[in-house]
């Protein structure tokens, strides 16, 4: 499944009214285990108890033989978990006979909710562990998604400020987040860029930017991201990216490299509950129109080639910011010929929801991009966005709507 609908469905299904955590976890691995699209077949949740030292079997469900009911195992003598508080999600063999008997040979394990440091070491309140057919990299990755997810809403559920305090700090967020945004039109040689923003909130977790790249003006920078989330810290995260983008394209490296160590920063800087998508592209003054770009996670850029009529995807070229620090990120180009369009947008866009839960997505989208093709690009991106806010009034769903739309005009 792909990685941003994957946290998507996660994200939809935890956000649900729940009288507990416990609820929410219980629910939403038995609706991921049960929908045969994740690929996942089974699913156990462990909580922690300091009292006995150890984690026991809250929850499991799925095609696999069950553990006893209650079945506990020790904190300290299962290096496991300790590692958990490092790499958040671990693949192995397993080590304790008593589940090896059960026929549980592999294991997949991911920290999910607060860590807290009992028995003098941090540890997850919960720990998650699913069963696929293959416990490769692609379900180590799932595996950090859905945990990062879940680690989310838990810390959603808990958070809790007085009216005031929130107002100012929105306040604060707002003038901060329009300072940092670029004018909507932009002009590099042979193209004409137009970019806008439309926060489900006061504030908002896209972003988009234009960067101009070396002394010589022959290259320019243009991006698009979504910090998972809404709201103020979404907002933070965004602008924080947003400038470590800025920073890091002064210093000319390559666009794999830049992505490589914005990852390891997303990491490092922000909680485990917090990722962004991200894409990211250069446009050049060569003739044939080059334009080199990744795709950290973030929803394919849709690429209309005027002389065929066709659209192409750009596809991601590696994950999202945050979870699986080590990944690496490649490059790929496209050629961009006269009258040819690129539209970069938020899932904000396609995901938008009518008053009948239907999503507006991406052969609308492509059905308006038809329509305006001969249209500016700020006309286009307008005309998109209006068509999108019409199409989802009142709706069940509203989520931050970001369009950068390319077109080459000479």
């Amino acid at each position: 499944m792909d990685q941003k609908k994957l946290h998507k469905t996660v994200e939809t299904i935890a956000s649900q009214n729940f009288s507990s955590d416990e609820e929410m976890l219980t629910t939403v691995i038995n609706e991921i285990v049960h929908d045969q699209s994740t690929g996942f077949t089974g699913g156990r949740i462990w909580k922690l108890y300091p009292e006995i030292e150890g984690y026991r079997l809250l929850y499991q469900t799925g095609k696999m033989e069950k553990i006893e009911k209650n079945f506990v195992i020790r904190a300290l003598e299962y290096p496991v978990f300790e590692q958990l508080a490092q790499s958040r999600t671990i693949l192995g063999h397993e080590t304790i006979e008593a589940l090896r008997k059960k026929g549980i040979f592999k294991y997949s394990a991911s920290g999910v909710g607060h860590k807290t440091k009992k028995l003098g070491k941090p540890f997850y309140e919960y720990v998650l562990a699913l069963n696929a057919k293959n416990i490769d990299e692609d379900l180590r990755i799932n595996l950090s998604i859905i945990a990062t997810a879940l680690t989310s809403q838990i810390k959603q559920r808990k958070i809790s400020h007085s009216a005031n305090q929130l107002k100012a700090d929105i306040d604060k967020a707002r003038q901060l987040q329009k300072s940092i945004l670029p004018e909507h039109e932009f002009k590099f040689h042979h193209f004409d860029i137009y970019g806008i923003t439309d926060p489900a909130e006061i504030v908002g977790g896209d972003f988009f930017d234009y960067l101009d790249i070396g002394d010589n003006n022959d290259r320019v920078g243009v991006a698009i991201g979504d910090a998972a989330s809404k709201g103020i810290a979404a907002a933070a995260e965004a602008m924080y990216v947003s400038g470590a983008l800025r920073m890091a394209t002064t210093f000319e490296i390559k666009i794999s490299l830049i992505l490589k160590r914005m990852n390891e920063l997303v990491n490092k800087i922000f909680e485990d509950d917090k990722f962004t998508s991200l894409f990211y592209g250069e446009l050049s003054t060569y003739k044939n129109g080059l334009f080199l770009y990744a795709n950290a996670g973030h929803n394919p850029p849709i690429f209309y080639r005027s002389a065929k009529n066709k659209f192409e995807l750009l596809n991601p070229t590696g994950p999202v910011l945050g979870p699986a620090p080590q990944s690496k990120y490649y490059v790929e180009n496209i050629n961009i010929y006269l009258n040819d369009i690129l539209v970069l947008y938020s899932d904000g866009v396609t995901e938008a929801a009518n008053t009948k839960f239907n999503f507006y997505g991406e052969q609308k989208l492509y059905s308006m991009i038809r329509k305006l093709k001969d249209k500016t690009p700020k006309e286009i991106a307008l005309g998109i966005l209006e068509d999108v806010i019409k199409f989802s009034t009142n709706g069940s769903y509203t989520d931050d709507k970001t369009l950068v739309v390319i077109k080459r005009t000479s």
